[in-house]
């Protein structure tokens, strides 16, 4: 539709009050007064024919997320401040420290241009962004036909999401005209999770392959040393221990050799349960309105945990793969390196509940050997039902918690009674899963510590992390 340009109210007022004072000093016969209302009304006049004809058009382009610090912001001008929406907030600037705690999602920001394409004698704008239907930042800022704005939406949720709706107005020369708001431009962006550091993770029981990062029982090169041995046909000179040998063997009749452990890798695989979406208000689990934009969900902290584990195991060589419980697709299957993090980063942003959940007969197939990790909120039988069937067929099986911490204290009575009652039972589910040698890690508490005595408690058993 044509951009229609009315005269504002301020404009209108003073030509009427001009008008009134020519028109006055001609009846009364004060030339004074004539002149004091002619100046402003011929100034009225002239904007009115230098009035924009043309139409506002409003673009959104170069949308890009990440991490604060990682995501890249498209090309521009850069002239004018950042209009920066956050949840909750409004403010101006573009810099920000993420989250570095492992146990929440890192906030992410999603980087823009608003470009504006003004008519020939339009000189301002003003632009709005809005986010989840609330206003979260207005300016005001000077157009010479084009400009070009950067805009930086901060969030802590991950996936999918509507990031912000961006409308203006024009301004004429002098604020003597203006145009109709034009339509809302909505954008929506795929928010990546951003992984944090984490330490030293627990391994399978049993390690495969013939290279990586840790040490097997096999004999091999490039471990740790695993004996003294007499030469054999096969092996190197260059293992033969000549201090050894001189002191078994000081006649050379016999050589000995420094015999070494292989090295192996881990198969790790990452299971998301995708159907329970929750946030801290227990008031909004039964689905009739969603959680708040600055409250990350379980899903939110499963997908940052996932892709926190995922990194590490990648980084020293182990082989992840990732499956979803709440979706039948095909799994990812594990494979190393960098790309293969990419991967996962954008199946765990892509992961979100997809109506009804089908009823699985069997777990999923996994590899032999291989450590499974479940990240659920464990409020139904289903995550923990399948967990149990992984542990005792032999792998080994880590529950991860990603329920928020729960806030109650707005809640009443009956809510109270039933958030206890729903509390009993996950507690339930957990015990068992624990006395199923299940072993329970909570995102919330410090799984950095958790995690890395859990990979102490494997190297103190017996054949732990290492091929029988």
């Amino acid at each position: 539709m044509s951009e229609r340009w009315t005269r504002s109210r301020a404009a209108g007022a003073g030509a009427v009050a001009s008008a009134a004072l020519l028109i006055a000093g001609g009846l009364l016969g004060r030339p004074d007064v004539a002149v004091l209302g002619a100046a402003p009304l011929v100034a009225a006049a002239w904007d009115l024919w230098r009035r924009p004809s043309g139409e506002l058009t409003v673009r959104v382009t170069g949308w890009s997320a990440g991490a604060d610090g990682d995501g890249s912001e498209a090309d521009g001008d850069g002239a004018g401040p950042d209009a920066q929406a956050g949840d909750g907030a409004s403010r101006a600037g573009a810099s920000g420290d993420g989250a570095s705690d492992p146990r929440a999602a890192r906030t992410g920001a999603v980087r823009a241009r608003v470009l504006l394409d003004a008519p020939p004698g339009m000189t301002a704008a003003l632009v709005g962004v809005r986010r989840a239907g609330r206003d979260a930042a207005e300016l005001l800022v000077r157009v010479d036909r084009t400009r070009s704005l950067p805009v930086v939406v901060r969030t802590v949720r991950t996936g999918p999401q509507e990031v912000a709706t961006v409308d203006a107005q024009g301004i004429g020369a002098g604020a003597a005209s203006i145009g109709e708001p034009t339509d809302p431009v909505q954008r929506t962006a795929l928010v990546l999770p951003s992984p944090s550091a984490l330490r030293d993770l627990p391994l399978p029981p049993r390690l495969r392959g013939l290279t990586g990062a840790h040490t097997s029982r096999r004999p091999g090169e490039g471990g740790d040393l695993r004996d003294v041995h007499m030469f054999a046909p096969g092996d190197r000179l260059r293992r033969i221990d000549w201090r050894v040998t001189a002191r078994r063997a000081p006649d050379l009749r016999e050589l000995y050799v420094r015999r070494e452990h292989a090295l192996a890798e881990a198969v790790v695989l990452l299971v998301v349960d995708s159907r329970d979406d929750v946030g801290p208000d227990p008031r909004t689990w039964r689905g009739a309105e969603g959680p708040r934009a600055q409250d990350p969900t379980s899903l939110d902290l499963g997908r940052h945990a996932a892709a926190s584990l995922a990194q590490r195991y990648l980084a020293v060589g182990d082989r992840v793969g990732l499956d979803d419980l709440g979706a039948r697709r095909r799994p990812l299957p594990p494979g190393g390196g960098r790309r293969q993090l990419d991967r996962i980063r954008h199946a765990l942003a892509v992961t979100r509940p997809e109506g009804e959940p089908p009823k699985r007969l069997r777990p999923p197939q996994i590899p032999s050997g291989a450590l499974v990790v479940v990240f659920s909120t464990f409020l139904d039988d289903e995550a923990s039902r399948v967990a149990g069937q992984w542990r005792r067929g032999g792998h080994r099986v880590i529950a991860v918690d990603v329920l928020p911490e729960v806030r109650e204290r707005h809640l009443d009575d009956r809510e109270r009674l039933a958030l206890r009652i729903v509390r009993l039972a996950r507690e339930d589910r957990l015990a068992g899963l624990a006395d199923l040698d299940v072993e329970v890690v909570s995102w919330r508490d410090d799984p950095a510590v958790t995690l890395a005595g859990l990979a102490r408690r494997g190297r103190r058993r017996p054949g732990a992390g290492v091929p029988a």
